[in-house]
């Protein structure tokens, strides 16, 4: 008989089942199953309004889905009290788009304000994990007294990392890291997701619209489609499968994303906008 702990190391970390999620008239997710196994990095990737940003929300339990379950290794996140969720969420590590640092709070506050929330920690254990991890995002001591304004871009979402880091969580959830930076920086940010799998073997799920980044951090690429373009049998998961996989993909909305390609979607906005209301 498996013991529990083989048990929970076989089942996959994220288990999205059937999920919907409606906001009034307006369905931006419909009947969504994904499971994301241990160790794995996946890019979820889309155009605009295609659902990706309400996915990430719904997996760290900020939404609750109209219907379907989002599991957590092995917990429906929407049967969990308050204490229960902020219990499991300590195991999550987010990286906003804007990495979201608290802008009255110096670097070094910002990066240990997790572990002043969740850790019984004496201030010089702080110090030592904020300046690690700090260090392993490739920033210098100097920038702990510093205020996030004072920082360029590409800094503050390594700081935003680092944060994300400074608790060991099992899953690191990535809003769009390469958003607003240049192809330097934004290679900086995908090699620090890449040796973050590596150095802390955490799973990793990554929206995305930089396709440099997909190619380099995944080992799958998944691709949500907007809703209002697709038929009732359709499936909202139109590619799934490695990068590889992703180049050699025939369907032709994703060759349009992929090559970056407005193809006829210039002519249904177009379309969309003349029958709009004058006002």
């Amino acid at each position: 008989m498996p013991s529990r702990e083989s048990t929970s190391r076989d089942r996959p970390l994220v288990d999205i089942r059937d999920v919907s999620v409606q906001f009034g008239t307006q369905r931006v997710l419909r009947n969504l199953s994904l499971t994301i196994p241990r160790g794995q990095t996946c890019c979820i990737i889309g155009e605009s309004g295609c659902g990706k940003t309400v996915l990430l929300k719904s997996l760290v339990g900020l939404l609750r889905p109209t219907s379907g379950e989002v599991l957590f290794d092995g917990k429906n996140l929407s049967r969990l009290s308050d204490k229960e969720l902020t219990r499991e969420r300590i195991r999550l590590g987010y990286l906003f788009q804007n990495a979201a640092l608290f802008d009255s709070m110096t670097v070094g506050q910002n990066v240990a304000f997790p572990l002043r929330q969740h850790r019984q920690v004496t201030d010089k254990q702080v110090q030592e994990l904020v300046l690690a991890r700090l260090a392993e995002v490739g920033l210098p001591d100097t920038v702990v007294t510093k205020k996030p304004a004072e920082l360029s871009g590409g800094m503050r979402k390594r700081v935003g990392l680092a944060r994300a880091l400074v608790l060991n969580p099992e899953l690191m959830l990535y809003d769009e890291p390469t958003t607003g930076l240049d192809p330097i920086m934004s290679d900086v940010i995908n090699e620090l997701i890449m040796s973050t799998r590596r150095h802390h073997n955490v799973t990793g799920i990554v929206i995305t619209h930089d396709m440099r980044t997909a190619h380099k951090v995944a080992d799958r690429v998944v691709m949500l489609y907007p809703l209002p373009r697709l038929s009732p049998e359709e499936s909202q998961v139109i590619f799934d499968g490695t990068p590889e996989e992703l180049e050699r993909c025939k369907d032709r909305r994703v060759r349009q994303f992929i090559r970056g390609e407005a193809g006829e979607r210039l002519m249904e906005l177009r379309q969309s906008s003349a029958m709009m209301p004058a006002h």
